[in-house]
C-alpha cells in the first residue's frame, strides 16, 4: 500500500498519544461488545479476535480463517479480511481511551488466505489532528514475520459516546461500560 492522505497525517498533526490509563505493554484487550462480530465472545460466526498491546502503541492479534469465512471455496472471504483489519485497528484505538468510529477503511489484499489459515495481525496510529485517526494495519501468514496477505489503512473519527447511545442500544453499552459515560 503506498502512503496516501488517508495514512498520512497532515502537517501539524500529533504524534499518538497513549492514555494514562491504557493497558501497559503486554496486556490482553477484552472486547469491547460481547456480541460484536470482530471480538464479541458472544458471537457464534465472528472472528473472535482477542488482541495485545505488546508495547502500549501497537495492537497484535490471530485470527483464524474458518469454513464459515469463506467466500470462493475454501478461501477467506475478502469483507471478513476487511473486517478483520477493521477490528484489529479499532482496538488499537482502544489505547487512546476516546471512542471512535471507522471513517474510511482500504484494504489491499496481495494473498489468497486459505481457510484454516492464521492471520497475524498488527495495527497501529501513524498520527491524530483534530477528530481524525491516521491508522495502518497488516495482516501476515502463518507467523509474524510470514508474508503479507493483506494490508489496510484507516482515517478513524472521534465521536463521544452518546452516539453509539442515539445510534445503538445505549442500555447494551452501559451494562458492558462502566468506563465510560452514556448520556443519551
Amino acid at each position: 500500500m503506498t502512503r496516501s492522505a488517508l495514512t498520512t497525517p497532515p502537517p501539524g498533526a500529533e504524534e499518538p498519544e497513549i492514555h494514562l490509563n491504557a493497558p501497559p505493554p503486554g496486556t490482553e484487550l477484552g472486547s469491547h461488545y460481547s456480541r460484536c462480530f470482530g471480538c464479541g465472545t458472544d458471537h457464534t460466526t465472528g472472528l473472535r479476535i482477542l488482541a495485545t498491546t505488546p508495547d502500549g502503541a501497537t495492537v497484535e492479534a490471530e485470527f483464524t480463517v474458518g469454513e464459515a469465512h469463506q467466500g470462493a471455496p475454501m478461501l477467506a472471504h475478502g469483507g471478513v479480511l476487511a473486517a478483520a483489519m477493521d477490528e484489529v485497528i479499532g482496538m488499537s484505538i482502544w489505547l487512546f481511551h476516546k471512542p471512535y468510529v471507522t471513517g474510511r477503511l482500504e484494504t489491499d489484499y496481495l494473498l489468497p488466505v486459505p481457510v484454516g489459515t492464521t492471520l497475524h495481525l498488527r495495527a497501529w496510529c501513524n498520527g491524530i489532528a483534530g477528530r481524525k485517526a491516521y491508522l495502518e494495519a497488516e495482516g501476515r501468514i502463518g507467523a509474524p514475520d510470514g508474508p503479507v496477505a493483506v494490508r489496510a489503512a484507516a482515517l478513524f473519527i472521534e465521536v463521544d459516546m452518546a452516539h453509539f447511545a442515539r445510534h445503538g442500544d445505549a442500555a447494551a453499552i452501559a451494562a458492558e461500560h462502566t468506563d465510560f459515560e452514556v448520556n443519551p
